[in-house]
């Protein structure tokens, strides 16, 4: 099974309760090859929730406790964001998961880029929570920005092998 940002599959998980479908990630759905995950709701959040941001660093910075997971209000949601990482993981481990694909930007999967913490939608350089404690655990992240035809053949026949 691959991790798959539930936001990504339809679900409306995402902070306004909205969705980001993907029609290629349900179709692998509905050949049993994912599984969503949120890390968000794992850790406790509701939907819909505060918009937050990493503020003070990025994913392995919250992880390491140098940096937090803030909203626009200014609210503290680093425990939220670290804990449902942490289910997350805990998940990946026992489905023996050799990659995610998470939502790009997110405070918790961004795999390349995540807002500054500024609240402004401005973009720089950064993982995500849950994609930084993936990565450090040996889980190839990829984001739906990264899909394409070749990739998710080659992931899909990866998961067929291990069966």
């Amino acid at each position: 099974m691959i991790l798959v940002s539930a936001c990504l599959l339809g679900l409306h998980t995402r902070y306004d309760q909205g969705t980001c479908h993907n029609q290629e990630l349900i179709d692998l759905l509905r050949q049993g090859l994912v599984i969503p995950v949120c890390p968000e709701q794992l850790g406790g959040l509701p939907t819909p929730r505060p918009c937050s941001e990493i503020k003070g660093g990025s994913g392995p910075d919250v992880l390491a406790g140098r940096a937090m997971v803030q909203s626009r209000e200014g609210d503290d949601f680093t425990e939220q964001y670290i804990r449902g990482a942490q289910e997350a993981l805990y998940l990946a481990q026992l489905l023996k998961t050799p990659a995610a694909i998470l939502k790009a930007h997110s405070p918790a999967c961004g795999s390349k880029k995540i807002y500054d913490g500024s609240h402004k939608r401005v973009l720089r350089p950064g993982v995500g929570v849950l994609a930084a404690l993936l990565r450090e655990n040996g889980i190839t992240v990829y984001s739906e920005e990264d899909l394409n035809p070749g990739l998710l053949k080659k992931l899909a026949s990866s998961l067929a092998g291990r069966e």
